[in-house]
């Protein structure tokens, strides 16, 4: 028995509830405590509580349950953090060769950072 290696016990992943929920055109994968930067929503003001209700994929501890389009009853409950922070700064450049035509043009988009309360489904 000298050459086994020895045997480690089996460490098992205590899978959370989460959904996959549509925001301002855009899906993300939502879980209890973690934060979100979405598009920014205008009506949003810091410490107001927001829900959405396009929710299109479930998964309760294993058990998944998908939309067609959406799942009935689900939502996510979030609390607006900050409702307006801005991201890097993207530039974009424009050059025609020998022509001596540079344009440089400048975009920060802005975003909203939330914080997930709860998944109901």
């Amino acid at each position: 028995m000298e050459g086994r290696l020895p045997v480690k016990p089996v460490k098992y992943i205590i899978i959370n509830m989460y959904a996959i929920v549509e925001i301002n055109g855009q899906q993300f994968k939502a879980e209890a405590g973690k934060k979100l930067f979405v598009h920014r929503i205008e009506a949003a003001e810091a410490q107001q509580t927001v829900e959405f209700e396009r929710v299109l994929l479930v998964d309760n501890e294993g058990t998944i349950t998908v939309g067609a389009p959406t799942v009935e009853g689900a939502k996510v409950v979030c609390e607006v953090v900050s409702p307006l922070v801005k991201g890097e700064k993207v530039l974009v450049f424009h050059k025609k060769r020998r022509k001596g035509y540079r344009k440089l043009n400048g975009h920060r988009q802005q975003f909203t950072e939330l914080t997930i309360k709860e998944v109901i489904a």
